[in-house]
């Protein structure tokens, strides 16, 4: 669900707002009947990625880079 709040309403219930983000709700702010912000729930990023975590759970044909054969290359020139 979405709500909008002028930017007066937001400055003044900011503590409200942030309770119905908690909620799953998102608040467009607008000023001027503009929409200029959304507030939305902070998420926490994954992590940093670490290559070869993914080693050894996957193999990789020799003929990986092969060119397509003509029949399934056209296909995709459509």
């Amino acid at each position: 669900m979405t709500r909008t709040a002028s930017v007066h309403e937001a400055k003044t219930h900011l503590s409200r707002l942030i309770n119905r983000v908690l909620k799953g709700e998102e608040v467009i702010i607008s000023r001027s009947g503009k929409p200029v912000a959304k507030l939305v729930q902070y998420e926490k990023s994954p992590g940093k990625r670490v290559p070869g975590t993914a080693k050894g759970r996957f193999e990789m044909t020799s003929d990986f880079d092969a060119p397509l054969p003509d029949d399934l290359l056209e296909e995709f020139e459509k």
